[in-house]
Parts: C-alpha cells; structure tokens; sequence
C-alpha cells in the first residue's frame, strides 16, 4: 500500500517492512476490504516499531512480548502517542503476530493452557481414529481431562476410587452440572483407554459418580408449523447472507438436520440428479436422505448467488471476509437465533439449531407420520429417543390414558 499522510511516513516497521506487506496482501486475498486492510496495517506497523524500541527481537516474541505491547503507554510517533491500546488494536496485532508464526518467522510458547500431556496426546489419537468423534469433541475431551489431571497425579498407576471421586468432587464444587456431567464423560472415556493400554487398573471407570438425571423427562421443545414458516420468511434475499440462512433454516426444517450437519456439508453431497443430499452424522454415520424441492431451490440460489468464489469445498461459509467454513456449530445456532428475531418470535422454547429439528418431529408426528419414519430421518440409533415425541401428541396420550382410580380426583 501507499504510504499517504503524514501518520504512514512515522510509523515505520523496519525490518519487519516485507512481512507487513505480505499480511497486508494476505488480508486483501482474503476478500477484506481497503478500510479493514488499512487498519491491519497500522496496527502492524505500530507493533513493528514498538519492537525496534524496546530492543526486543522477533525471535524473543511470544504471548509475554503481546501482553506487555496491550498494556503499554504509547510513546511511538505518529498520532496514537500517549494513548492507550484498544483491546480492537491488540487483536489485530495479535493476527498480525500469527501470521508471523505460520510464516514461521515467530514461534510463539504456547500457554499452560496450550500445553498437552503426552500420554492425554495419545488418548485424543485414539479417539480421533476409533471412536469416530469430531475434532471439537476430541478437543474438549482433551481439555477436561488436563484439567482433572493435577487432582489426580500423573502416575496412573496409583489411581484408586476414592482418588477419582476426590477429583471429581473438587471440580463439581466450581463448575456448573452440566460441565462436570461432560467431564464425567471425558474422563470414563481416559480411564478405559488407560486400562486398555496396561497404564491402570481395569474397572476404574465405573468408579466414576454419575450426575443425577432423568433421560427425556421434559418435553420436546418446539415451534408450531405457522412459526416455522415465518422464521424461514424472515430472510433478507436481497441480502448475501439473507439467501444462505434461508437455505440453512429450510434444510434444518425439512430434513430435521443437527447444526453439525449443516457445518461438515460439502459440494459433493448434493446428488441434483437423484435430488438427494448426503448427510454425515455422529460417528462418521453417512447416509442419503430426499432433497425438498424448496430446500433445493434455496440451497441453489445461494450457490449461484451468493457463496463467495473461494477455494473450499464447504458449501456453507461466512459471509463476510475472510471468506471460511463456520467454526463451530454454534454459529449454526446463531442463524436460528437470529431468525427468531427477525421474526418476533418473543418467547421460543430455546434458541439453537435444535429446536428446527424438534419442530420437523413434531410435525411429522402430528402429520400421520409412524416413530419409525421419523427415527429414520432423524437418524436415532435407539427407538427410545424416538418415543420422547410421542409425548407431543396429546389427542393420541388421551385414547390410552387410563382413568384415574377411585372417585376424587386429585
């Protein structure tokens, strides 16, 4: 870029000149706009500058060298001097130093939260080439099982139950019920593949409490068939991200899919010939399922109007630079959120991708449609979690509910 004005001819990076122009020439690749690419570009010069002040050499930047530049007092030349730096500035040094790193002319320490034990290492391996789970769930189970590890001691031969119940016990008292049920979870999962391996006793997983709960006590939560339609009506085509959430919400809705659905879904899925859609569900489970002519014609204008020309083969991306798969499910869930707000829909029974795949249940049930129909699209692997809908069904629950016995009621 041009150095214009007098703030660019100040701000100068130095030895460190090439590398910000090759980011700044990364981030317009990546679709951002001039205004964003400016500002990328300051924040890296500044950064550059600061460095050569302090006397601190690239080869010496880590996570320490980020935090001390957030919390410095500017005293660089140009127009910041003497002003504090925005957290918005920081992130954008911190891009700029990741950049660095994957050119590999940094090499960033990780954290203590970063840092991996080698044999929890070779658990995640396990799981990523067995188990059939997602990367986001192997990197959770990761995450929590670090997290017992310093209660439970690095030896896991010394493990014993009243060792594990202890542990679980301290974290249940500073995290929520939810958490420490997924915890449980994570760590059942490291004690068998320990025990496997010869590292543990066997049968130290079952000494692992479980969480007080009531499988599929509540109702289904779920939105009436007329809600549906105004969520999916609420999309603003003439907008780019309009066209893909209404493609989302119609295949969330018509086809009951998870949001992790939505977010592993590829180019090569769709069968246009056979009007099928190839959908990969929990452990790595493929199967075809029929493609709804509305749900295939909104899927296709977003290919032809609004998906960005960009080498993935995702089909859905953001719609914003950089142009790049979602990077969670959650994101899936915002979609939802967002409709509901669109749509004024004040009081919904939650708010994530879910509740479309409730509603298509629903909706199936209420249409005629057996348990067996809906598991299949639904694609549960117990009859069980099936039979949660039937609770929906109120006229049916009335022809088999037996009278209540005696003469007063309740």
């Amino acid at each position: 870029m041009p150095e214009t004005g007098a703030k660019w001819r100040r701000m100068d990076p130095r030895s460190l000149r090439a590398f910000v122009v090759e980011f700044t020439d990364y981030l317009a690749a990546l679709g951002h706009t001039d205004l964003t690419v400016r500002g990328y570009e300051d924040a890296a010069r500044h950064f550059a500058e600061w460095l050569e002040r302090s006397d601190i050499a690239l080869v010496d930047v880590d996570d320490e060298v980020a935090a001390r530049f957030a919390g410095h007092r500017c005293k660089c030349t140009g127009n910041r001097r003497h002003r504090h730096v925005s957290a918005k500035y920081v992130r954008r040094v911190r891009r700029f130093v990741c950049f660095l790193t994957r050119r590999g002319v940094v090499k960033m320490i990780p954290s203590a939260a970063e840092v991996v034990n080698a044999r929890v290492a070779e658990f995640q391996d396990f799981l990523r080439q067995h188990r059939g789970i997602s990367e986001r769930t192997i990197d959770r189970h990761g995450r929590m099982v670090m997290r017992l590890l310093p209660n439970l001691g690095d030896d896991p031969g010394t493990y014993d139950a009243e060792l594990i119940r202890r542990a679980i016990v301290t974290e249940a008292g500073r995290s929520s019920r939810p958490y420490v049920k997924t915890m449980m979870t994570a760590l059942r999962c490291y004690l068998r593949f320990l025990a496997a391996n010869g590292a543990c006793r066997p049968g130290l997983d079952r000494a692992v409490p479980a969480v007080p709960q009531w499988r599929l006590s509540a109702l289904p939560r779920y939105l009436a068939v007329a809600d549906v339609e105004r969520l999916i009506a609420s999309c603003d085509l003439s907008k780019s991200h309009g066209i893909r959430d209404k493609a989302i919400l119609l295949l969330l809705a018509r086809l009951g899919l998870r949001a992790g659905d939505i977010l592993g879904m590829r180019l090569d899925d769709i069968g246009w010939n056979e009007g099928t859609l190839r959908v990969r569900g929990k452990g790595r489970q493929e199967v075809q399922l029929p493609l709804p002519q509305d749900a295939g014609d909104a899927l296709l204008d977003y290919l032809e109007k609004a998906r960005p020309v960009v080498d993935y083969d995702r089909i859905f991306l953001r719609s914003s630079a950089p142009y790049r798969p979602f990077a969670a499910p959650c994101a899936i869930s915002d979609v939802v959120r967002l409709a509901l707000t669109r749509a004024r829909i004040t009081d919904p029974p939650s708010r994530g991708g879910n509740l479309l795949r409730h509603s298509t249940a629903t909706a199936m049930l209420r249409g005629g449609a057996t348990l067996d129909a809906i598991g299949s699209v639904l694609r549960h692997r117990s009859p069980n979690t099936t039979a949660h809908y039937a609770k929906v069904d109120v006229a049916m629950l009335l022809r088999i509910a037996q009278p209540w016995p005696g003469d007063v009621s309740c």
